[in-house]
């Protein structure tokens, strides 16, 4: 895996390696309308709150489903040296519970969920999006074919979903949407082109199989949004 990332130009400098443990891993089962059931093994995960948010500089970050204490404790540091993140628990969701939930999302710049972890959010904290909006400057939903919606500025963005050259693998096509998200704010984007390129990253990824194996170039993204939404991307 340190190959892998090092093949996709990724920086290890703040990667920490837990030498006497496995890498966290997940086995998907995917049926043919895309409902999914995850085995998961924690592994090294459980000791991520050993990295520091405050040693990596980072200006823009993502607490993503990981340890809990970790989760906890990044959310923290990211909030306490001012630093921007998206509160994106995935299936992490579950182990927390409705305070704790609202603590994130106080904490949180953004948050972003699919459908099931919203209806779970609402339903542990006792309040609507609409009102969990309220604590974030975004607030995302995505919905899969349906596409999605963000909360901002007071309103509902409707984003909708970009039909994809051949559905194989809906696996990860949360975490490409994703990174749509982080481009888009990270370039200072309105919500509407970020939730369009995030649409476009989630329709490249469903046409190949793997969580990963997807490398499209900066021409074929912009080519994709041209086609879908008839502008120029950048």
């Amino acid at each position: 895996y340190r190959e892998h990332f090092e093949a996709c130009e990724i920086p290890l400098d703040w990667v920490k390696e837990i030498s006497d443990l496995f890498t966290a891993q997940a086995f998907i089962t995917t049926d043919l309308d895309d409902n999914q059931i995850t085995a998961f093994h924690p592994g090294a995960m459980s000791f991520s709150h050993l990295n520091k948010v405050e040693k990596a500089g980072a200006k823009l970050g993502i607490v993503a489903p990981d340890g809990r204490e970790g989760m906890m404790q990044h959310a923290r540091d990211f909030a306490e040296a001012g630093v921007p993140f998206i509160f994106d628990p995935g299936q992490g969701l579950p182990m927390f519970n409705g305070d704790e939930l609202l603590d994130f999302m106080r904490l949180a710049d953004y948050a972003c969920f699919n459908d099931y972890e919203a209806r779970l959010l609402c339903d542990r904290t006792g309040r609507s999006l609409e009102q969990l909006a309220g604590d974030v400057r975004a607030l995302i939903v995505t919905r899969g074919g349906e596409g999605s919606d963000i909360y901002a500025d007071g309103r509902r963005y409707d984003i909708p979903c970009v039909g994809a050259e051949q559905i194989l693998d809906p696996t990860g096509c949360g975490d490409a949407y994703r990174s749509g998200l982080l481009y888009g704010i990270a370039n200072g984007y309105d919500w509407e082109k970020t939730g369009r390129l995030a649409a476009v990253m989630g329709a490249i990824k469903i046409a190949h199989r793997g969580g990963q194996n997807h490398q499209p170039s900066r021409a074929d993204i912009a080519s994709r949004y041209r086609e879908a939404f008839g502008e120029e991307l950048w």
